[in-house]
């Protein structure tokens, strides 16, 4: 993916953002969301650091945020992953690429712990999460409705090499 780049997300990516968001809702398996927010909805949601788009040429194909899992301090260094690449590039490798990142970026952040929860249809999300060091810890079942039908969730996380808590 060398012709991939990756840099900070700005509100003026939001469109892009947003629109590839709407193409996760759509799948029904990447998220519980029915309708993408507002910016300023999403904005609140995440937090302000570890935010970042994907592009080629020029054209953003895909993001990753992270938000807080809990506002208790003793939860401070854990943040849930959200990571979606628009379909015109799956298998380009790009959310290996925007996952990387993240990674990094939480560790320089500070952050010990990233967590996601995966409906278990997204063999892909759960695919990469694997590939990139996450480990499987556990299903809740019938978690969440969606579109009626009840949906267990996967739990995987990724603890931090770089605070010796892994």
């Amino acid at each position: 993916m060398s012709h991939t780049l990756i840099r900070e997300m700005s509100q003026e990516d939001w469109q892009a953002v947003a629109t590839i968001y709407l193409e996760g809702i759509a799948t029904g398996y990447a998220t519980f969301e029915q309708e993408v927010p507002s910016f300023d909805a999403w904005d609140k949601a995440h937090l302000k650091k570890c935010r970042m788009v994907a592009s080629i040429q020029d054209t953003i194909v895909g993001w990753a945020a992270l938000s807080a899992v809990s506002s208790r301090c003793v939860y401070g260094g854990v943040a849930e992953v959200s990571v979606y690449v628009a379909q015109q590039a799956w298998g380009l490798g790009v959310g290996k690429l925007l996952m990387k990142h993240l990674i990094d970026e939480s560790e320089v952040c500070g952050l010990w712990t990233l967590q996601s929860g995966i409906f278990p249809e997204n063999i892909g999300s759960i695919k990469l999460h694997e590939k990139m060091g996450f480990r499987f810890i556990g299903k809740r079942e019938r978690i969440g409705k969606l579109n009626g039908a009840w949906k267990d969730n996967l739990l995987f996380e990724r603890r931090s090499k770089k605070i010796g808590i892994s």
